[in-house]
């Protein structure tokens, strides 16, 4: 069986995103089966360059160009030329590689390019959904909730998950909120966020060269690893810093990573009066990121809530658990899907300074619990969350559309 992936974007471009893409990629391989693999023209502009073709840490990736000439610069016009893009990509892809599904990923674009590529050739396309773009460009500032090009994107996912054979999303959430638009349940299959355990080991000692060199040793580290976005609720966590100083004055939080609320969130640490317990690293190497992670005492995830962070499940507090980590979470839905409070982490009121305070104070004042949680997050993730596991749950999505496919071709040779 090979599957033709079509994404946003890919590897080298570093993401949740792609990272779930090359762990899909890779553990489908594991099974036997054979990918190939589109990216749309996002990945393009985002690189800065078009390049035909090219292969990164073993996996072959073929691009789409950008759109040219004034379409592209034409607001919701130049959307869809991406389509048109991919489509005309396919075109000229499928019969080279010769795929039995068409499988496109996120935003709805992809999808849509896919499904019109699909019906000229007779392929089954799968439609994977990992969030709602328009949930996303609303928290980003690029839409408006329920405004004009919030309803045209939302109409067009809809369209697609109508339009795709078959549909996967990564959660429960997702899951709900695709069958409230009149999608066959049966139609769709949640294959979960997982983590490779054999990349995410149990954290190991300090690297004492690298606490020295950013104030941390002898501290009690706070920390938060990936992107400084809006909806990820950062400030709160320098919001709590006064309060748990004043305890604790050993307390620190380590902030690595990058993003568009990293120039707000340092303003806000020297208006607070806690710059100096506050460590911004920037971003790191992916090479180098355990070295950070082993600084931390306790991880914290404080998303506010909204409905991007209600639906859809990150991968962050996984990666947590996989290395035996401490964890604090707000308690939107996606954590709730996640995280066992009291058990594998714990959970507080989003948005709520005090609550997040109480549970930091509790996890400082009760060292004896730690190694018990440390453990249940791994166990979790090991007995539920690996992706060997999850990616199990593509197999009954595949096998169906290759058998309806079979017996379609077969009642067309018969005609």
């Amino acid at each position: 069986m090979r599957i033709l992936h079509i994404f946003d974007h890919s590897i080298p471009l570093h993401s949740g995103y792609s990272f779930r893409s090359q762990a899909i990629l890779r553990a489908q391989r594991a099974l036997g089966w054979e990918t190939v693999h589109l990216t749309g023209p996002k990945h393009t502009a985002a690189a800065g360059a078009f390049i035909e073709r090219e292969e990164i840490e073993g996996l072959e990736f073929y691009r789409s160009p950008l759109p040219s000439g004034w379409i592209n610069r034409a607001p919701v016009l130049n959307q869809w030329a991406v389509v048109t893009a991919i489509e005309q990509q396919l075109r000229h892809l499928i019969p080279i590689l010769r795929p039995d599904i068409l499988h496109a990923h996120s935003p709805a674009l992809n999808g849509e390019g896919a499904v019109r590529a699909a019906r000229r050739f007779g392929l089954p396309v799968v439609y994977e959904v990992r969030a709602f773009w328009e949930d996303a460009a609303a928290n980003h500032g690029t839409s408006r909730e329920w405004g004009a090009r919030y309803r045209l994107v939302r109409a067009l996912e809809s369209r697609v998950l109508r339009r795709a054979d078959g549909v996967v999303t990564i959660c429960q959430g997702l899951r709900d909120e695709i069958v409230s638009r009149g999608i066959e349940p049966n139609k769709i299959a949640v294959v979960p966020n997982a983590v490779d355990t054999e990349r995410f080991q149990l954290s190991g000692q300090a690297d004492i060269e690298l606490q020295r060199s950013l104030g941390l040793e002898g501290k009690r580290v706070l920390g938060f690893l990936g992107s400084f976005y809006d909806y990820e609720g950062l400030r709160l966590l320098l919001q709590v810093l006064p309060g748990l100083l004043k305890r604790y004055p050993d307390t620190r939080v380590l902030l690595t990573g990058g993003g568009p609320q990293a120039e707000a969130l340092h303003a806000l640490a020297h208006q607070l009066g806690v710059a100096d317990a506050v460590v911004f690293t920037g971003r790191v190497p992916n090479s180098d990121v355990q070295r950070y992670y082993d600084l931390v005492d306790i991880l914290v995830y404080p998303r506010e809530k909204m409905r991007l962070t209600d639906l859809v499940t990150p991968l962050k507090p996984l990666e947590a658990m996989a290395q035996g980590k401490l964890l604090i979470a707000s308690d939107v839905g996606g954590h709730r899907e996640l995280i066992d409070d009291g058990a594998t982490g714990s959970l507080f009121k989003a948005g709520d300074v005090t609550s997040l305070e109480e549970a930091i104070v509790w996890l400082f004042e009760h060292p004896e619990c730690w190694d018990e949680r440390r453990a249940a997050g791994r166990a979790f993730v090991e007995s539920e969350r690996t992706w060997a596991g999850s990616i199990q749950n593509y197999v009954p999505v595949y096998t169906r559309l290759m058998e309806r496919n079979k017996c379609q071709r077969a009642r067309q040779a018969s005609l």
